[in-house]
């Protein structure tokens, strides 16, 4: 059963205004299925040893058939873009292709030719709306427009929290126990580290130490923690990672998807406060850091502090599934007085909101303090006045403050 994805409508809106479509994301996340409900042919790369013998000879050999024609993990055969940029130069028509790729490819003189035929699209695991976890009472376009929100209860709790945490947004395993999923995503890391980073062009790696740095990764989600700063901390075990390699492997799992790193905001200031430009640190889904620690649910629940970070991370997922819809991005703020804001929406237009994320209900006013401080040093002037100041969290009600902040249970979000 394919369960539908917020970049449906996108997917079919691309495909009407350009040659080929890069849909990309990382492996497991849906994209082939995805791909597959407009597509009218396929070819898959990674099963098909014929296909990928003829596209290694003469990559035009592959690209006859239906259109919108599917050319799944094109990136196993990188030239393949050069044929289908051509394909679409003498075609004359947009829908001809549909690329899916789970890896980046390094950058070549090649790769830049897409321009004006090719349009990419990012599609992460799913969001709790699109999962069934998320009765989409309150929609981030409404808000982000000044529309008024209101939602009862959804009904999660904090032990249902801590399962959508260890499950993730993985389409396969959508009704699966969460033993199962557990097992599943642990799996899925273990292939990472092993085996799909070796595949990357140029990148020698130790399993083990891809580990190390993944664990550390995971220590440090939701903060804006450096690399070499994780190096450091990894230098205490039996096999220490130098610096360098450490960013290497951060590159790699970045190409891979499996890790995306949230950019600061750096907006004018009215104050003499300095923003602080280092990203924070995410896993492209809460699950993989849940299986890099080896955590349960119920484990997760006697570590409330870490089950905060990781329900964080969660928000930030869902917030970038939905602000992609309305051509935004997720950023995040802090200065150096310590300040901070979870993530701030930028739509391409520069209207902007700011969220704090709270697993509880308990800290809603201090996370109001917050915003509104943030708010008094933000110079409006050069920016906007902010369209939204809410505070997400992970249970209650949804409603509107008298200050003019709402209050969001992520089980009532959608885009």
């Amino acid at each position: 059963m394919y369960h539908p994805r917020i970049v449906d409508a996108q997917l079919t809106s691309l495909l009407e205004a350009v040659g080929a479509v890069v849909l990309e994301g990382p492996k497991a996340c849906g994209k082939t299925r995805t791909a597959l409900e407009v597509a009218r042919s396929v070819v898959r790369l990674d099963v098909d040893a014929n296909a990928r013998q003829a596209a290694a000879i003469d990559p035009s050999l592959i690209l006859e058939g239906e259109v919108p024609r599917l050319i799944d993990e094109w990136q196993l055969e990188p030239q393949v873009w050069n044929h289908v940029r051509r394909a679409v130069d003498d075609r004359g028509s947009t829908g001809q292709f549909i690329l899916t790729g789970s890896a980046v490819p390094s950058d070549d003189v090649t790769r830049h030719t897409g321009a004006g035929r090719f349009a990419r699209l990012m599609l992460r695991p799913m969001s709790l709306h699109e999962s069934g976890h998320s009765t989409g009472a309150i929609s981030l376009a409404a808000i982000m427009e000044g529309e008024p929100s209101r939602a009862v209860d959804p009904g999660l709790d904090l032990r249902e929290i801590a399962r959508r945490v260890v499950m993730g947004g993985w389409p396969g395993l959508v009704g699966a126990a969460p033993e199962q999923a557990a097992l599943a995503v642990r799996a899925y890391v273990d292939e990472v580290r092993r085996t799909d980073i070796q595949r990357l062009e140029g990148v020698a790696h130790d399993p083990e130490r891809v580990l190390q740095l993944m664990r550390s990764l995971a220590r440090n989600v939701a903060t804006m923690t450096g690399i070499a700063t994780m190096a450091k901390d990894i230098a205490g075990t039996e096999r220490p990672i130098d610096e360098d390699t450490a960013y290497r492997y951060h590159d790699a799992l970045s190409r891979l998807m499996v890790i995306e790193d949230q950019p600061a905001w750096a907006p004018h200031l009215r104050s003499r406060s300095r923003v602080r430009v280092s990203p924070k640190r995410h896993f492209i889904d809460p699950s993989l850091a849940a299986a890099v620690m080896r955590v349960t649910p119920e484990r997760l629940l006697d570590d409330l502090n870490l089950l905060g970070l990781l329900f964080e991370s969660m928000v930030i997922r869902d917030l970038r599934v939905y602000a992609q819809a309305q051509d935004a991005q997720v950023l995040h703020y802090k200065d150096n007085t310590g300040l901070e804001v979870d993530a701030i929406v930028e739509r391409a237009d520069g209207a902007w909101g700011a969220f704090e994320v709270k697993l509880g209900t308990t800290y809603v006013e201090e996370a109001a303090r917050s915003l509104r401080a943030f708010v008094e040093r933000v110079d409006t002037t050069k920016c906007g006045p902010p369209r939204a100041l809410a505070v997400i969290t992970g249970f209650g009600l949804g409603y509107t403050r008298e200050d003019g902040i709402r209050v969001i249970p992520i089980g009532a979000m959608r885009a």
